[in-house]
């Protein structure tokens, strides 16, 4: 018999990935057939990697956290635009190695994944707590951006840093 966590997991989850399906084919019905084996595998993953009770969640903390890579999207992404325009000698490509200070892998992951989709930066390794960064330009505060980055993660995932 299944716990009340788990099925609160699975409705949740289910949810959130047929809603993300939805979005993905935008509403298109032609693919609902394979967004449900794809839901189906989808949910049957998450389930395994992530036992239902085993992270704690703040949805208020996700709210913060999409504001924040919203925000930092736009700003970072005309920042780049601003230095690509200046030519390549304004640039100074680099790398940089920083320890996070997020306890659990799953939040880890996150921080490195997100900070691949920010304009500007690239991750390029993730190595238990250590993060290897490729950045496009060194001057650029991208450790103050991590460590604000970092904070929202935990306050998603209720962590202490």
């Amino acid at each position: 018999m299944m716990s009340s966590v788990t099925m609160t997991a699975i409705l949740c989850r289910g949810a959130l990935l047929l809603l993300l399906w939805w979005i993905l084919t935008e509403g298109s019905r032609d693919g609902w057939l394979m967004g449900i084996v794809a839901v189906g595998c989808a949910l049957w993953l998450s389930l395994r990697l992530v036992t239902p009770g085993s992270v704690r969640f703040s949805l208020t903390g996700l709210a913060a956290f999409i504001g924040f890579f919203i925000g930092n999207s736009v700003r970072g992404g005309v920042q780049v635009a601003l230095i690509a325009l200046q030519g390549r000698r304004a640039l100074q490509p680099g790398t940089l190695e920083v320890q996070l200070h997020l306890s659990s892998p799953a939040p880890r992951i996150l921080m490195a994944g997100t900070l691949g989709l920010m304009p500007g930066t690239v991750s390029v390794r993730l190595d238990g707590r250590w993060l290897r960064l490729h950045v496009i330009d060194e001057r650029m505060p991208i450790a103050a951006e991590v460590r604000a980055l970092e904070s929202r993660i935990a306050r998603m995932f209720r962590e202490r840093i």
